[in-house]
């Protein structure tokens, strides 16, 4: 069992044991009931509001005016999703010990020391007005839900919370939270390794950084990572062809986010239609935009850029008198309240003695996230955009989380742009994961969105984006990119002779081929002279695709997993396990080493991988994806919140992503694909999206899962633009009165 298992396991199941006695199992509910429960009377709305709901609880807004349109949504995401909200504000907020009780006060430490309110009163006192009435009209369309709704969710029952109407404040400290950044990701496990390793670290160090990849975020390192993975964008592929690439001449999209998994689904699908918006897409819960989507005239999607927007620095050489204290008064359910004491130094707060960032060294952490920034305005821009030049106006003032964003017309062009504001390093090579003082930037160094590339109507007539290093820009945008692999896949498949259909779009994010597990597959062949013939058949037959009944996969995992843990120390499987490319930098280092060593590794593991390869069979029987409620892994009481489980295809390193680490062992996944969004620029109606789990959060709800199926068949729910298609797909309809 994991730490942050042990933490959320102890703590809650020691809250919740006695209440779970009074509190009965989440009662099934159908779709039609569900939203028979939304509070449609007294809404903050001038004007009714439309809503249609089809068959998954999937809405389809119409307003009046867009602050209504706003407040609607607000009213929705506090529907379909308040408990998963909730429990992200207090997260972000620092507030688990008063929900959990004294096992959550180093939680809410470490989310302090991050000091993610720090620009919230900035970016709230510089919004554009028309931004700061739609956040203003959305949290009043949660507040209506939180005061009204004829009951609370079941995690608020269960944990004896009762929601408090949020602020304008509270909306844009969540954000931030949604704005974490990768590196604290790669700094939670690298820091790890940099401890252990000592003097070795000169060495790992360089290796690390020439493999040049994000944190697998399936294992997380401790309980705050495992909170913040979910959340952050930590990778994703998207592709986009142009028109006259296609069968029909209009350009088409594809887009396929990889988050942490769990239920309820870190997304929710929706469509709306005011006088200023005509979208339809995927939001993140408790957010106000739509991250990919499409409207009448333009689709968009997107990945993580992995940008290097935080910097830690070390500040164990400065004197006492140049730091100062920040004071958190915080309340501990069942201990009254507790005073944190949060040092500060010159450079940002001092995050090392914390779960997430811990060091032996005092370390600070510099964040362009801050600053004050308009993540809000650029993304309702890119919502109302009409070509790639106004989609990539409207990102300029998107800071962070760095992303990199695609963009189909209508008029069959296609482009992309790197959506983040940048500090001007003094160094464009990082010497160690650690900054010195000397060389840390400063805030007025930070570069704005217009000064970030972009790449616009490229002559093949493809885009894609799969985490992998830029190919051009004067600033440095990061450091640890994912290996390029993903990316030509990409592009290998959408220039493949013929045009493009909508069946090659829907095809992408199941691609399971990893051709470049193939060069290390030959190598480890070399080593297995005295291994069984079915199992060496198994190998080279295997053509790099990771089915969930490939035999070749799981012999390649299994050899893989056990040599590595045979061959290396703790600290560098730490910091192995850091990287995506993973692969690779394992070849390189079995190449430097002595023959003689390799071989009797291989020999020493042998029979263990032979015993597993023969017990298990096949890669979907050891690598699996169980849906899952967060409160699953309560003791004894998770059982009421877990899913089925069912062989997973894909791995690390395909379009499929289903993330792992190093496998000896079964396991579930834990971070990869999470929902899939398909738009073809020919039709309004050609809108498609699915969700690893479902659309509604309400535990018991018929459509709290109902999607997996679909997913596992390679099938979508479609989303249309034109009013007849609506009228006909969602059929039932409640109207929001004030």
């Amino acid at each position: 069992m994991k730490f942050s298992d042990r933490i959320w396991g102890g703590a809650v199941a020691a809250l919740i044991g006695a209440r779970a006695v009074f509190v009965p199992r989440p009662v099934a509910i159908d779709t039609k009931a569900r939203p028979a429960m939304l509070p449609l009377d007294g809404a903050p709305v001038a004007r009714p509001v439309r809503i249609a709901w089809d068959a998954r609880q999937i809405p389809f807004i119409t307003a009046d005016s867009d602050t209504d349109l706003a407040a609607a949504l607000g009213v929705v995401h506090g529907h379909l999703r308040l408990g998963q909200i909730e429990l992200m504000r207090r997260i972000s907020q620092g507030r688990i010990a008063e929900t959990i009780g004294p096992l959550g006060v180093e939680l809410d430490r470490t989310i302090h020391l991050m000091d993610l309110p720090r620009a919230v009163p900035g970016i709230v006192a510089s919004l554009p007005r028309e931004t700061l009435a739609w956040a203003e009209a959305f949290v009043a369309g949660l507040n209506h839900v939180i005061r009204a709704a004829p009951a609370l969710p079941y995690e608020c029952r269960l944990l004896g919370v009762r929601p408090a109407p949020f602020s304008l404040a509270d909306f844009f400290v969540l954000a931030r939270l949604v704005s974490a950044d990768i590196s604290w990701m790669v700094g939670a496990r690298l820091l790890r390794a940099r401890e252990r390793a000592g003097p070795g670290w000169a060495v790992l160090w360089p290796k690390l950084v020439a493999a040049g990849a994000p944190p697998t975020l399936d294992e997380p390192n401790n309980a705050v990572a495992d909170l913040l993975g979910s959340r952050v964008r930590g990778g994703s592929n998207a592709a986009a062809v142009a028109g006259f690439r296609t069968a029909h001449g209009s350009a088409m999209i594809a887009s396929d986010p990889h988050l942490g998994l769990g239920l309820p689904n870190n997304w929710l699908i929706a469509g709306v239609r005011s006088p200023g918006f005509a979208c339809v897409g995927l939001m993140l819960s408790g957010m106000p935009f739509m991250a990919l989507g499409r409207n009448d005239h333009i689709a968009w999607g997107g990945t993580s850029l992995h940008a290097a927007s935080s910097e830690l620095i070390d500040v164990s050489q400065l004197p006492e008198s140049d730091f100062t204290e920040r004071r958190v008064t915080i309340c501990v359910r069942g201990g009254g309240e507790r005073v944190l004491r949060l040092p500060q130094s010159p450079f940002g707060p001092v995050v090392s003695d914390g779960m997430l960032l811990k060091s032996r060294t005092r370390l600070a952490l510099r964040w362009v996230g801050h600053a004050p920034s308009d993540e809000l305005s650029a993304m309702l821009g890119v919502m109302r955009a009409r070509d790639v030049e106004g989609f990539s106006r409207a990102l300029e003032s998107f800071a962070v989380p760095g992303q990199t964003m695609l963009c189909a017309g209508a008029d069959g062009r296609v482009g992309k742009r790197a959506a983040v504001h940048m500090p001007r390093r003094r160094r464009a090579d990082p010497p160690d994961l650690v900054t010195q003082p000397a060389y840390a930037w400063d805030f007025p160094d930070i570069a704005g969105g217009a000064e970030m590339p972009v790449w616009a109507d490229p002559p093949d007539g493809i885009v894609t984006s799969a985490n992998e290093r830029p190919d051009k820009g004067d600033i440095p945008l990061g450091y640890f990119f994912s290996p390029p692999d993903r990316a030509r896949r990409l592009h290998e498949l959408l220039d493949a002779p013929g045009q493009r259909t909508q069946a090659d779009m829907r095809a992408l994010p199941q691609d399971v081929l990893h051709e470049g597990a193939l060069p290390v597959r030959d190598e480890l062949l070399r080593l297995l002279e005295a291994a069984p013939a079915d199992f060496v058949a198994s190998l080279e037959t295997w053509d790099g695709r990771y089915a969930a009944s490939s035999r070749g996969a799981l012999a390649y995992e299994l050899l893989l997993g056990h040599l590595t843990q045979r061959l290396f120390p703790p600290d560098a499987v730490t910091g192995f396990n850091a990287v995506w490319g993973t692969r690779l930098l394992l070849l390189r280092e079995m190449r430097q080493m002595a023959p003689s060593l390799v071989e009797f590794a291989m020999a020493s593991v042998l029979p263990a991988v032979i015993a597993a390869w023969r017990r298990w069979g096949s890669w979907g029987e050891v690598h699996r994806y169980r849906p899952a409620h967060h409160f699953s892994a309560l003791p004894v009481l998770g059982r009421r919140f877990r899913g089925i489980a069912f062989p997973a295809p894909g791995g690390d390193d395909t379009l499929h992503k289903s993330g792992h680490g190093f496998v000896t062992k079964p396991h579930y996944v834990r971070f990869g694909a999470c929902a899939r969004h398909i738009s073809d620029l020919a039709d309004p109606d050609a809108n498609f999206f699915v969700l690893l789990g479902g659309q509604d959060g309400w535990l018991g709800s018929a459509n709290f899962d109902d999607q997996v199926a679909l997913w596992r068949q390679g099938e979508y729910v479609q989303v249309p633009l034109l009013a007849n298609s609506i009228a006909e797909r969602f059929p039932l309809v409640t109207v929001l009165r004030g």
